[in-house]
């Protein structure tokens, strides 16, 4: 992995959870073969899917719209296997390796990962002995660097990481929001990551898109800084200036998107120490606010016994600050149509064993209640 932490390696990785739709729900694969080519065309090379993202939808958009159109040897890949979500024992746990093989297209991996490991799941790849299942695939030459993606505290990680020496590399959630949130932990993950030599790749550097459309308290200390960036480019060129650091994965759902992304990543400097400054100062307003800190990852959905839109509740509750009251309420009509409401929450626990931010989602519904009727 030391080659990955070159001062001249594109830092920008293409994250593949939250591409393009059509009406239908499907995927739009000329959008993201198109996004793919530019991607591409700048430099970057490194593409991150998983198993379970859109159902296999990722995985197979990947094949479309990369592994048939560009010679092998012109990306590198990574993608998960999650031994808690769409898999019920061993056998059906190890055959998503297999599977994404199939889907993706692409012979190997150069990056492989359990996925979203947590105090509520990490025995299962124990259990499952997926440890020691994918490190038999490395020796095969399936697999080129493999490691874990982590949603938990830094005690925990620091036993996984002395346990399993082995890894290669820790995917970790970074962002300017979440650097010294307990919640979260970033900085602390990322301190012991490094000392125990193992690169990092990040994840939700813009938290989900959040930070892309900052609370307005922020977005007037990025407005007051007058650079003309967008609000992701400096929550994203946060994390990229940062040592141990191999790709900062962006989960991009347009071209739009992935152009601004581009634009200056392409040439990337870290930040100046005035920059440094200014985030500093939105993390300070950041700090100042109450917002729900969802990332909109939806694993609290996957098992939720009233099909509750729990992340869509939340940004509705996110956004109510300076809208009018019967805005917020039509919104939360809106998202809540044909699903569970938060009055319909049985409090059976599901969505916070599953929250990889450890939200109390069950009391935050409770407050939620107040936008029905």
């Amino acid at each position: 992995m030391a080659d990955y932490l070159g001062k001249d390696i594109f830092k920008l990785g293409f994250g593949l959870m939250r591409l393009p739709k059509n009406p239908d729900g499907s995927i739009d694969i000329p959008q993201t073969a198109q996004m793919a080519d530019e991607f591409l065309a700048a430099g970057g090379t490194y593409f991150d899917t998983a198993y379970v993202y859109d159902n296999g939808q990722s995985e197979e958009a990947f094949r479309k719209a990369v592994a048939e159109r560009h010679p092998r040897e012109s990306y590198t890949l990574c993608t998960k296997l999650n031994a808690w979500m769409q898999c019920h024992d061993e056998a059906s746990a190890k055959q998503q390796f297999y599977t994404s093989l199939e889907r993706t297209g692409a012979g190997y991996f150069d990056f492989y990962l359990l996925h979203a490991i947590q105090r509520s799941n990490y025995k299962k790849y124990d259990e499952y002995h997926i440890w020691d299942f994918v490190a038999e695939q490395k020796k095969k030459g399936l697999i080129k660097h493999w490691g874990f993606s982590f949603h938990a505290d830094p005690e925990l990680l620091e036993e996984l990481l002395d346990a399993h020496p082995e890894v290669d590399f820790v995917q970790l959630q970074m962002n300017y929001a979440d650097w010294e949130n307990p919640g979260v932990a970033s900085r602390r993950n990322w301190e012991i990551c490094k000392a125990h030599s193992k690169p990092v790749t990040v994840m939700e550097p813009v938290k989900g898109g959040v930070l892309a459309d900052p609370i307005p308290t922020v977005k007037a200390v990025f407005d007051g800084a007058g650079s003309g960036l967008s609000y992701a480019s400096w929550a994203i060129r946060f994390v990229a200036s940062l040592d141990n650091i191999v790709t900062v994965l962006s989960g991009m759902s347009n071209l739009e998107q992935m152009r601004d992304n581009l634009s200056y990543m392409k040439n990337f400097k870290p930040l100046s120490e005035e920059e440094q400054a200014v985030i500093r100062a939105a993390q300070a307003a950041l700090n100042a606010d109450q917002s729900i800190p969802c990332t909109g990852c939806r694993y609290c959905t996957e098992g939720c016994p009233m099909n509750i839109p729990i992340p869509d509740i939340f940004t509705v509750a996110n956004r109510r600050k300076g809208s009018p009251e019967f805005r917020t309420k039509r919104e939360y009509s809106i998202v809540t149509q044909d699903k569970g409401k938060a009055s319909e929450c049985l409090q059976c626990g599901q969505c916070e064993s599953a929250c990889p931010q450890h939200l109390p989602i069950i009391s935050l519904l409770e407050e939620c209640r107040a936008f029905e009727g």
